[in-house]
């Protein structure tokens, strides 16, 4: 088993980043909530990360479980929140800042013989962002270095390996901040470098091995990046006794059944087509809401997988291509909380589908999931493909789903898709579509009043999902773009640009 970091998520909007960044130094680490500490730590864990909070250690509702069994035990690196509650909770005092920190600060003191701070020269810029200060240091503690603004932008305890730090190492701001994260990880923790695509192939197929021994595995393939490679790994694992089953839900893009399923023949894997159309647009018949078209979907989708996967004798698994941001965005930090989505894969299974869970990429974010598809001998434009949401088209047409609606919105998706293809911009745009609005507007064709539909496009850069910022696409691209639509799409005269951001605004419109 390689190293691995845990990661104790007190709800900041930067836990994600932290585990992207030690991933990045190829050590392994997992985040969990901060009351879900995993019994076995000490033997699956070699330091641990506390990350932010958009709580104060002063709110009485703050965060706020019993540490003690790390101290001494493990190295340990409280960021930002986490460095006030080490603080705060082992003698010393946390209070309102007279000067609030947001942004861009510098190091004026770096304690010369600092092991997290080694590396880092004076006068560094560290992004910060809080509200409260340590204004009292806990008894056996040392200042490691100090801003303009504060007197603790970091300490550690003296005799334990346990440090704080106000500033957060993880934004690009922080201009040294993946030097202290490889401090932390490689020379405190004692962490190798050694989680590589190459070793999670390795370890993945062996796991599956044993966990799957002589069994079959159902997996319902979508044609993406994430699915693809699971059931790479799976064949790697298994061969001839993977199954595959591809739906189409008649929520796909234009053409999508019939390219996908002549892509996976040349990948080699065993795969069934089955066109259910018909049933999905009942099921979404009437259905206006996004999460109740989500849920009918998600319904209709394992009945009709669970059809054709009774076709396939002594089925003992199935295989899903679930991957970390859809089981982080899945738990809540404080318990049971209002839920932004649905993921359709994680969440279990109905009782009647007796079947146990493959979930190979569990672990993974996307750019790994990529990462690790290259290791397997991938093709290069079947990695590069855009995200595509598991629900299709459905939510990208906001209200009811008809036929009538979806092939308008095929039409658009494809001229919109292939023209980013043509222009040379499809690879720097992490994922594109276009969503047909419940909207109509008036306009001019030919001589003639029109009173049509309103699309609006959409693309976006991220590395994962969790973030996103809209792309700044070329004006005369967005032109040529908007007049191919209207043109060519009968019952579409207007076309929008989506220049929304994630947060706040979320990557898909439904």
């Amino acid at each position: 088993m390689t190293d691995a970091i845990l990661i104790l998520d007190f709800g900041s909007q930067y836990t994600q980043l932290i585990a992207r960044r030690v991933r990045e130094l190829h050590v392994y680490c997992e985040i969990h909530p901060f009351h879900k500490i995993p019994s076995d730590w000490q033997q699956q864990f070699k330091a641990v990360i506390l990350s932010g909070s958009p709580y104060s250690t002063l709110e009485e509702a703050a965060p706020n479980p019993d540490l003690s069994r790390f101290y001494g035990q493990i190295p340990l690196l409280g960021v930002c929140y986490g460095a006030q509650f080490l603080a705060n909770t082992r003698g010393g005092e946390v209070a309102r800042s007279t000067h609030r920190e947001y942004g861009r600060a510098h190091i004026n003191f770096l304690k010369s013989d600092s092991r997290l701070l080694e590396g880092i020269p004076l006068g560094s810029s560290v992004w910060m962002s809080h509200g409260d200060s340590i204004v009292r240091l806990p008894a056996n503690t040392v200042v490691e270095a100090t801003t303009e603004s504060i007197p603790v932008a970091a300490f550690r305890f003296r005799d334990e390996e346990t440090y704080g730090i106000q500033f957060h190492p993880e934004v690009v701001h922080s201009e040294h901040g993946t030097q202290l994260l490889r401090n932390f990880v490689y020379s405190i923790a004692g962490c190798s470098p050694s989680w590589t695509p190459a070793s999670f192939i390795d370890e993945s197929v062996a796991s599956l091995k044993s966990q799957i021994g002589e069994g079959k595995v159902v997996l319902g393939l979508s044609g993406g990046v994430d699915s693809t490679v699971a059931a790479t790994l799976l064949d790697r694992a298994i061969g001839n006794r993977l199954h595959c089953i591809f739906v189409n839900n008649g929520l796909l893009r234009k053409n999508e059944f019939e390219s996908v399923l002549a892509q996976y023949e040349h990948l080699g894997l065993n795969v069934v087509g089955v066109d259910a159309s018909a049933e999905f647009y009942e099921a979404l018949r009437g259905q206006e809401d996004p999460e109740a078209k989500r849920k009918a979907i998600g319904r209709t989708f394992i009945e009709v997988f669970d059809r054709e996967a009774q076709r396939i004798k002594g089925v003992d698994f199935l295989g899903q291509g679930t991957i970390y941001p859809d089981v982080i965005e899945s738990v809540s930090v404080n318990g049971p909380s209002a839920t932004i989505k649905s993921h359709h894969n994680v969440g279990g299974l109905p009782d009647y589908m007796k079947l146990q869970i493959v979930e190979p990429l569990r672990s993974l974010f996307k750019d790994e999931v990529r990462r690790v598809g290259a290791a397997l001998g991938l093709r290069p434009d079947l990695l590069g493909r855009h995200p595509f949401p598991g629900p299709g088209l459905a939510i990208r047409i906001l209200g009811e789903v008809t036929a009538d609606k979806v092939a308008i919105l095929q039409e658009v998706d494809h001229l919109f898709i292939q023209g980013l293809r043509d222009a040379g911009l499809y690879d720097s745009v992490w994922q594109a579509g276009a969503i047909l609005l419940p909207v109509k507007s008036v306009g001019v064709m030919g001589d003639e009043r029109s009173y049509e539909q309103v699309v609006a496009l959409r693309a976006v850069q991220s590395t994962d999902g969790m973030t996103a910022d809209w792309v700044h696409l070329p004006y005369d691209f967005l032109a040529r773009t908007s007049n191919a639509i209207i043109n060519q799409v009968r019952g579409v005269n207007r076309v929008v640009y989506d220049i929304s951001s994630k947060p706040p605004a979320t990557i898909e419109w439904e």
